[in-house]
């Protein structure tokens, strides 16, 4: 190993031979200094010397500088005058400065105007001066290296930057109001509601049968309102016992339980400026209901564990497919907590309610089968369609997707759907236009036409999914049919 305590920079600088080793300015009126210090340091750096501070300033233009030793005491301009000036043409080169003086004051006005690194008192040992110099050095590879770390991490969070805005907006695109398909008159009745309650902070309770894609309604609502740049987060109230539903929403306490092994925070404070999505809400025991009317009511929780009370601000939605207001007149679901989260309340239709929209939800689920699975199939045969638009949908729009997903998994080769693709249980269901059920034997007349008024209403209210239309459709009044309806026990 070399003597030379500059050796090792040098050669880390260099990296092989055919690299250019540090360059050192040294400004002094002095030819001899000039000479000694270029004799010191000239064997592992390339030295660059300069009898006055405008020759020095020159230099500057032309060389890339390391380091930069100057005279405190030259004439016409001073060694701090010129370590001032050269800030500005090598703001990154070490500055250090040459003295034979003693005077406290002069020396802390140069450390100031001239931004020194270290001041070198005459006269000087060789080898003192080769450490200062090989430890200059290294805090100017250090500073480099920070300046290059700083340009990489600006632009990678640059990058970030831009791709988190890319998946914001295909977030927004995924989860934005076009996605909700519909054009049936209910539907275009929660397009208003949805339309108007996001640009509020109002608290929703969306209601529907499983699967009528409440979960997507939340998330509309959030991406089209003013919280849009801030976290969504959902939980499912059925998924958890009220235990560990407590701690998942509002945190805990290292300790706080067995297994509590360290601090965790609830997803209210994870949402907070944000939007909470409490999906099936009714599921939720009396003890939690409680929690969740406090933080509606102050916009305060604590922690299992806390006795510290924190404030969040954060818009709740919630959804149920149960009949909520029963639950509050049979004790199972609070009345107050019931009226606070029902400031909007948005039902969804059931999709037997809404056959018309059958063929267009078909269609899209296709399309997004399609790109999902890297098929071509191009639509559906009419008699595809028509058992689409005859089964009962018990699982609405997901059970919808769910099939027309299958049938285009097991499609093979074919450009079409057909029924055969269908799931048995589908199959099985009548199409539109099948022959009515045979009426009851050994009645009377009256009976027997009741029962046949009792199977075309029920026929014409789910062709139709509306009982005005299905009114149109058998003829007669919306009135008439309400009465026969509530007379036949439908």
């Amino acid at each position: 190993m070399s003597d030379d305590p500059a050796a090792g920079i040098e050669g880390a600088r260099r990296g092989g031979e055919e690299a250019s080793p540090y360059a050192i300015l040294i400004v002094d009126d002095e030819p001899a200094i000039l000479e000694s210090l270029e004799l010191t340091l000239g064997t592992s750096y390339r030295v660059l010397t300069a009898n006055s501070g405008e020759e020095g300033l020159a230099l500057l233009e032309r060389e890339e500088v390391a380091l930069i030793i100057a005279d405190q005491v030259m004439p016409v301009m001073s060694g701090v005058e010129f370590l001032s000036k050269a800030i500005e043409r090598n703001p990154r080169a070490i500055r250090m400065m040459l003295t034979g003086y003693a005077d406290i004051g002069s020396l802390a006005r140069a450390i100031n105007d001239g931004r020194i690194y270290r001041y070198i008192a005459k006269p000087w040992e060789p080898d003192e001066v080769r450490l200062n110099v090989k430890r200059a050095l290294e805090a100017h590879e250090l500073s480099s290296e920070n300046t290059q770390l700083s340009a990489a991490l600006a632009e990678a969070n640059d990058r970030l930057r831009a791709e988190n805005v890319y998946l914001r907006r295909e977030v927004e695109r995924r989860y934005g109001f076009e996605q909700i398909i519909g054009t049936n008159p209910e539907m275009e009745r929660v397009f208003e509601v949805m339309q108007k309650v996001a640009e509020t902070d109002a608290t929703v309770l969306i209601t529907g049968d499983t699967g009528t894609g409440k979960d997507l309604v939340a998330r509309a609502i959030h991406y089209a309102g003013p919280r849009v740049e801030q976290r969504f987060v959902a939980q499912n109230c059925a998924a958890l016992p009220d235990t560990l539903l407590e701690s998942e929403l509002f945190g805990h306490k290292r300790g706080a339980f067995t297994g509590a092994h360290a601090d965790k925070k609830g997803l209210f404070e994870t949402a907070d400026g944000g939007t909470i999505f409490l999906d099936e809400i009714g599921e939720t025991q009396p003890g939690m209901q409680v929690r969740l009317l406090r933080v509606l009511q102050d916009g305060e929780m604590r922690p299992l564990g806390s006795s510290d009370t924190r404030k969040v601000d954060v818009r709740i939605m919630a959804a149920t497919n149960r009949d909520l207001r029963k639950d509050v007149e049979e004790g199972r679901f609070r009345e107050d907590l019931y009226y606070r989260l029902r400031v909007v309340e948005i039902h969804l239709p059931a999709l037997r309610e809404r056959r018309s929209d059958i063929p267009l939800l078909a269609h899209h689920f296709l399309d997004f089968s399609n790109r999902k699975m890297g098929r071509k199939i191009q639509g559906f045969t009419n008699a595809a369609m028509d058992q689409l638009v005859a089964h009962s949908w018990s699982g609405n729009v997901r059970e919808l997707q769910n099939e027309i997903e299958r049938a285009v998994a097991l499609s093979g080769e074919a450009d079409t759907i057909t029924p055969e693709m269908f799931s048995e249980e589908l199959r099985g269901a009548p199409p539109a236009g099948s022959p009515l059920d045979p009426l009851p034997g050994g009645s009377g007349l009256n009976e027997t036409v009741d029962a046949l008024k009792r199977q075309l209403i029920q026929r014409a209210v789910e062709a139709t999914g509306s009982k005005t239309r299905a009114a149109e459709q058998l003829g007669i009044p919306r009135q008439s049919l309400q009465k026969m309806m509530k007379r036949l026990g439908l």
